[in-house]
């Protein structure tokens, strides 16, 4: 608790002594060891997925907490694999990235069609997988921000992965294209018995307003969220909110005052906490995702994000450059870092 107190700096009391009174904690369905039980067996999901998202749970260092530590490595496709891997030439080598979810003690490593596919044989009995089904690939020129299905959810299944995750661009042209394919490959994907996962992102140049990017506002992200769980994501993965009023700034859509000024404020647990509510209230399990590599302020970014998503009743974090564009026992150590957060009976809800 030193570690993480230290790692927070001037933040650390308004974080780990903040009380949510928007929505209290005693009105959501928190994660824990008995989340399947108790949580999902109101859903319609197939007994597989139940069975599949125990198996998430009962892996890794966070086995039997509820919590979830994932690493996905997609980005040799949205970034292009000489940005992504030239800072740690290893990681072009797909078994490395698999290792390192293993070294590193995550619950689940995600990845493409091509990495999990090269070493599936060797590590589906390992750790449990997740295929990314579709990406935006930077290759196009000009270039366009589309995602486009790259697998089946049959392949998944076929090379024994308990998971399927997929991007869906809200706010762009193309997403109402992108809802349809992910809703259909979601529906499929639980009748096979896997877990879905949804990386549910806004994209849209009109959502910054003079000099203020409102893709990461709670009140827009928030709604995605929702949409995610619509479409039946067992669990969203988001960006962690850093503002709020994007309806009100770029001056479209509905909303409400009570958001504002009674539902949330400007606590980045109350921002967070908003994103979990409109999780059908924590029914679809919340991961924010751990951002870009910075370098020597890595440790302490990821340990913010777990607090503030464990705080806010997430479930868990989903970090991968962090790790990866650092040698294998760095990168493991980081994510040791964010666990203990989950593992720290210190670090409550809030």
């Amino acid at each position: 608790m030193t570690d993480i107190t230290k790692l927070l700096g001037d933040e650390a009391d308004s974080l780990l002594n903040h009380t949510c009174s928007g929505f209290k904690k005693e009105d959501l369905y928190l994660p824990g060891p008995d989340f399947v039980d108790r949580v999902m067996m109101d859903s319609d999901r197939n007994p597989l997925v139940m069975r599949n998202m125990q198996m998430l749970f009962n892996s890794g260092r966070l086995a039997g907490t509820g919590y979830l530590s994932m690493l996905p490595v997609d980005q040799g496709i949205e970034h292009s694999a000489g940005a992504s891997f030239a800072p740690n030439p290893m990681y072009f080598d797909p078994k490395n990235i698999v290792e390192l979810a293993i070294e590193g003690g995550c619950n689940c490593v995600a990845s493409t069609l091509g990495v999990l596919s090269s070493v599936a044989r060797r590590y589906a009995h390992k750790i449990p997988m997740m295929l990314k089904l579709n990406h935006n690939e930077t290759l196009t020129y000009p270039a366009i921000y589309d995602q486009t299905l790259f697998a089946q959810v049959e392949q998944a299944h076929n090379m024994g992965c308990i998971a399927v995750g997929a991007t869906i661009y809200y706010g762009s042209p193309e997403s109402r294209r992108q809802i349809m394919e992910i809703s259909e490959a979601f529906e499929r994907a639980h009748e096979l018995g896997m877990v879905t996962v949804l990386w549910s992102y806004l994209r849209n140049p009109d959502f910054k307003k003079d000099g203020t990017d409102y893709h990461v506002s709670s009140d827009l992200t928030s709604q995605a969220v929702h949409l995610a769980a619509t479409i039946k994501a067992d669990i969203v993965k988001q960006k962690l909110p850093e503002n709020n009023g994007g309806y009100k700034a770029v001056g479209f859509g509905h909303t409400h005052d009570k958001v504002y000024d009674e539902l949330t404020s400007d606590n980045p647990i109350d921002l967070a906490r908003y994103q979990v509510a409109n999780c059908f209230m924590g029914r679809a399990g919340l991961i924010n995702s751990g951002g870009g590599s910075k370098g020597h302020s890595d440790m302490g970014e990821a340990v913010r994000t777990a607090v503030i998503n464990k705080r806010a009743g997430g479930m868990g974090l989903i970090s991968g450059r962090k790790a990866f564009q650092k040698p294998m026992k760095e990168g493991a150590a980081l994510l040791n870092a964010i666990q203990d957060v989950y593992l720290s009976k210190d670090v409550t809800v809030a």
